[in-house]
């Protein structure tokens, strides 16, 4: 794509919800060259004000929002509303980064952790969408890229502890409100989930497919093996929702293609790039480690007992940043910086 010395023109889309209000504040943090920025919701919220950096936007309809001449729009809307309006955006020139499910497993979308698998936007020239995977993913792969590429991986079981943040704000909302009902002893009232959430774990995020798995559970086999390009690499995850605010924790069980020794693995992730080896790994939790930052983080690395090339890690990271926003923005960097 063009190279912009002023700095690039960008439209955030869905600014008012918590992804993309993370988007906005991510953007500024990192000083992405931007010479024009946009904020696009839905015409409810029109008018709105959001935060950029120390500057406020006044929200615009994305529905009568002009993308003609515009660099990026980085979509975090929902998957209908990038249906009807990324392929707008795209066919206005627009280079899209799309947060949502719906262009994931399109083959003609790269679907991209810059960290893992970059290089496929090498022949990207613009005006067309790219694809965030879900945050599970994300995260998953920013810890087990560096020993698949070193010693390959046959099979990854995976057991994810995801905050209420990923089901968005409303669930945050509820998550809190029922904290106050049970302290209140108030029955809870379900709204965002199938079952109370606050003092709860449930083993049901998305809906439940005829194999039994969960669409959630299904994104993160089929989005692996679309990443790493291997069809053969079997991911059988089993996702859970927990009352956590922000930061997603997941239990990573891995078999790999070759004898591994540990301490060239630890060293391996200690060198990795967006990843932090924690020092006191057994303290490595989703809020005092992956909350507000930016950075994947792994502990617990150790050898499974039950399998001789098996090997553990406990990994959390801030699933509205890393997991959607800040991916995306470093998806647009990698574009800019290539150009």
């Amino acid at each position: 794509m063009t190279s912009r010395k002023d700095g690039y023109r960008v439209a955030v889309v869905g600014a008012t919800g918590a992804v993309g209000e993370t988007m906005l504040e991510i953007l500024a943090e990192r000083k992405f060259p931007i010479s024009e920025i946009a904020a696009l919701a839905s015409s409810r919220s029109v008018g709105r004000e959001v935060s950029f950096g120390r500057k406020s936007l006044i929200v615009d309809d994305l529905a009568t929002f002009d993308f003609s001449g515009w660099d990026f729009a980085l979509f975090s809307a929902g998957g209908s509303v990038s249906a009807e309006h990324a392929p707008r955006a795209a066919k206005a020139g627009c280079t899209v980064i799309d947060n949502t499910s719906h262009f994931r497993l399109d083959p003609a979308v790269p679907l991209v952790v810059p960290e893992v698998n970059g290089a496929v936007l090498d022949d990207f020239s613009g005006g067309g969408i790219i694809a965030n995977p879900n945050c599970s993913t994300i995260q998953m792969l920013v810890a087990v890229a560096p020993i698949y590429r070193r010693y390959g991986i046959r099979r990854i079981n995976v057991a994810t502890y995801q905050s209420v943040s990923g089901a968005g704000k409303s669930a945050m909302e509820e998550l809190g409100r029922q904290s106050a009902d049970r302290f209140n002893f108030r029955d809870p009232e379900p709204k965002a989930f199938a079952a109370p959430i606050a003092f709860n774990v449930i083993a049901e995020i998305d809906v439940i497919e005829d194999n039994g798995y969960t669409k959630e559970e299904m994104k993160m086999h089929n989005e692996t093996r679309r990443i790493f390009d291997d069809a053969d690499i079997a991911v059988n995850a089993t996702a859970v929702r927990v009352p956590v605010f922000v930061g997603h924790g997941e239990a990573v069980h891995l078999e790999t293609r070759d004898p591994f020794k540990l301490d060239e693995v630890r060293q391996i992730l200690a060198d990795a790039p967006g990843l932090q080896l924690a020092d006191v790994p057994e303290r490595i939790t989703p809020l005092t480690h992956a909350a507000g930052k930016n950075g994947v983080f792994v502990g617990r690395v150790r050898r499974d007992l039950s399998h001789p090339q098996g090997l553990d890690l406990w990994v959390v990271a801030d699933n509205v940043r890393k997991g959607a926003a800040l991916n995306a923005v470093q998806i647009a960097e990698y574009l800019a910086g290539r150009s």
